[in-house]
Parts: C-alpha cells; sequence; structure tokens
C-alpha cells in the first residue's frame, strides 16, 4: 500500500492567559520551562520517528497554546532537532503560530531565522471592545503592528486568524474587521464562526451573541467581500490567494498522516498493512516532562471510524474528494459509502461530477448533518 503524505504538528502548551472561548489544550504560566521541554519534545520524536517509515516531512506545524511566547533560541533548537531525526522536504511549509503582542513581535525575525517560514497570527478582531470581550491580551494597535512585524521580518506567506459572531457584534463590526485585514493583503486567511464549546468559560457563562439570521447574513455577506477581493474559499473557514492554501491543513483534510510531539497532541499514521493507528500523548504539560513515558494511549482505527473520519475531514473542502482517493488513502472500497452517500445525493446535500464527491452549498451549511449519516 502506497503510504499517505507526512506531516508533522508540535505542540506547545502554554499561554499567558486563557481565553474564555478556549477548548485547546493549553495551561497559563508565568515561566516556560523552554531548555526542559526542548529536550523532552526531541526525546520524544526519536521514539516515534519510526512511524515516519522514511517518508519526506511535506509540512512542520508548530501550535499551542501560545508557541510565540517561546524564544527565538528554543524555536531554533526545535527546528534543528527535527531535521536531525526526520527527513524535511526542500519545500517544507513550517508554520508557527503567534499572538500579536508587542513581546512576541519583536521575536517574529528570529522566527525567520530559525526556518519558521509561515507565521499564523491570532489577530480575533481589529477592535478593541471585542477583544476586551473575548479575553485576547492584545490591542487593536498591536495586532496592526503584528502585521507589519511579520512582513518586515521576512515571511511572504503569513496567515490572519478572524472571527465572526462576537458578543455585540454587528454585520458592520465583522465587515470592518474583515476588509481592515484585506487591506493588509495577507496571503491566507482563516475567518471562522465564534462557537461555544464545553468546558470553556463561555460555556459556564455565556455571552449574548448575534441572533441566527444576522450570524447568516455576516457569512454571507463576508464570503462575498473575500472572493470580490480574490481570496478563494478552499475549505470551510480557509481562503487564501491563488497557490497560498495551507499545506499542513489540507493534508488533515484530505486524511494524510502526521506525526505529533508535545503535551496532548494527536497523531494518526497508516502503517504499511493499511491500518491507520491513532495516538495521544500525555495531556499535561508537567506529566509531559516528569516521566518518560510520553504517549498516553493508541489505537486503531475499526472501518466505521476511518470512514467517518475520512468524511468529516474531506468534506470541508470546497472540492470535496475523489473516490479514488478515498480507497488509496483509507484501502476501503467505495460502495461501502452507500447507502448514506446515495441518500445524501438524492437531498442535494451531496454532488457527484464522475467519481468526484463534494458538499452543495447547501450541504456546505448543513456538514454536521451529512457527517452525522457516517457515524458508526
Amino acid at each position: 500500500m502506497k503510504l499517505p503524505p507526512l506531516s508533522l504538528y508540535i505542540h506547545l502548551p502554554w499561554c499567558e492567559r486563557k481565553c474564555p472561548y478556549c477548548d485547546f489544550n493549553s495551561h497559563e504560566t508565568v515561566h516556560i520551562p523552554e531548555q526542559a521541554y526542548v529536550r523532552a519534545l526531541l526525546t520524544d520524536l526519536r521514539r516515534d520517528k519510526h512511524l515516519a517509515a522514511d517518508r519526506e516531512v511535506q509540512t512542520l506545524f508548530i501550535g499551542g497554546g501560545t508557541p510565540s511566547l517561546f524564544s527565538a533560541e528554543a524555536i531554533s533548537s526545535i527546528v534543528e532537532g527535527v531535521a536531525r531525526e526526520l527527513n524535511l522536504s526542500a519545500q517544507l511549509e513550517a508554520t508557527m503560530e503567534a499572538n500579536p503582542g508587542s513581546a512576541e513581535a519583536d521575536k517574529f525575525l528570529g522566527f525567520r531565522r530559525a526556518g519558521i517560514n509561515r507565521l499564523s497570527l491570532g489577530i480575533q478582531s481589529f477592535q478593541d471592545d471585542k477583544l476586551q470581550a473575548l479575553g485576547r491580551v492584545h490591542n487593536a494597535e498591536q495586532a496592526r503592528a503584528a502585521v507589519e512585524h511579520a512582513r518586515a521580518a521576512g515571511f511572504d506567506s503569513f496567515n490572519l486568524d478572524l472571527m465572526h459572531g462576537l458578543p455585540g457584534q454587528s454585520e458592520a463590526d465583522a465587515l470592518g474587521d474583515l476588509q481592515t485585514a484585506i487591506d493588509f493583503q495577507p496571503p491566507h486567511l482563516s475567518w471562522y464562526q465564534l462557537t461555544i464549546e464545553p468546558n470553556t468559560v463561555f460555556n459556564k457563562r455565556p455571552p449574548t451573541l448575534p441572533v441566527e439570521d444576522l450570524l447568516a447574513d455576516i457569512q454571507d455577506a463576508g464570503e462575498q467581500l473575500l472572493a470580490d477581493e480574490g481570496y478563494g474559499q478552499y475549505e470551510v473557514s480557509a481562503y487564501s490567494r491563488p497557490e497560498m492554501a495551507c499545506r499542513h491543513n489540507l493534508n488533515y483534510w484530505s486524511f494524510g498522516d502526521y506525526l505529533a510531539i508535545g503535551a496532548g497532541a494527536h497523531g494518526k499514521i497508516t502503517a504499511e498493512n493499511g491500518r491507520i493507528l491513532r495516538y495521544a500523548k500525555t495531556r499535561t504539560p508537567q506529566d509531559y516532562l516528569g516521566g518518560d513515558r510520553y504517549t498516553a494511549r493508541s489505537w486503531e482505527l475499526k472501518e466505521t471510524e476511518v470512514i467517518s473520519e475520512f468524511m468529516m475531514f474531506a468534506l470541508r473542502l470546497n472540492a470535496g474528494f475523489s473516490l479514488a482517493w478515498f480507497e488509496e488513502v483509507t484501502g476501503i472500497d467505495a460502495p461501502r459509502l452507500q447507502p448514506a452517500m446515495g441518500s445524501l445525493l438524492e437531498q442535494k446535500l451531496l454532488e457527484q461530477s464522475g467519481r468526484n464527491i463534494r458538499a452543495t452549498a447547501l450541504g456546505r451549511r448543513f456538514l454536521d448533518t451529512i457527517i452525522a449519516e457516517f457515524l458508526p
């Protein structure tokens, strides 16, 4: 069996302050044990590198938490250590998430010299009152300055993360944020609606959010604005200039493989016999640093789980997927997608062109309904 493309995800779990909407594995701290954590990451990687099966790593993504709290020297040590252990593609896309705070922005040049060639800036809004409502630690002025810092540091490829559907947000507010972002001419924009997740402060104390009709108006107007400005939507919340889509996320959504290191990181690996394995790393930084067992658990996906996971990711893509690709990366014959796929085609939630399947415009509004049809 031909193995799918391979990526590497690295989790740096600390942040200055946990945002009330965040359900990621992130932990507030005033002191980061950088050297100890870098050593743990690289030890973890050495133990897992056999899972790469000699494949080149096409993309690397450092997420968090707030990775930009780490020093440029620590990031350089991580990148250099990864390069010693794995075969990295000559066209490696190396992304790192960064916050717009002034202290982090001052490090951008160091991150670029460390081998990071793509930044993802967590802007969320360019309006101070909205940033305060979201519990962000930066302000609007710092958000604007961070984009300029990224450009000055030599990042030709970068993403701006923006949220809409914020507490007290009008359509004019949302479109104003989007236009401000577009005016910076970023190669890539992630524009997504705030959702209230379990185990968050917002779930315990829900803010007042825009009503459904207003959310729909914001979504429609925003998508039109982005299209008018030359940003192609290639995934539910991802928009880019031509050839500037995030290759790392595309590998996720295309059901590629990815190694994962760092506290709470999750990986997916296809074995040469076709079995698909998932694993999760020890969740808390203290446990990750304090022991020599980095992987908390691993499990093999059943056929029904493979199908549901594939559909959960692939149908987020505007282009959908080919049945040939489904068979190649899952090892499952396409007829196993029936009868669910036939029913969704009849309901006009999916459409088929030759052997390509994708969600219709209507289906993209009801992806949860579509995916539920493929759940075990």
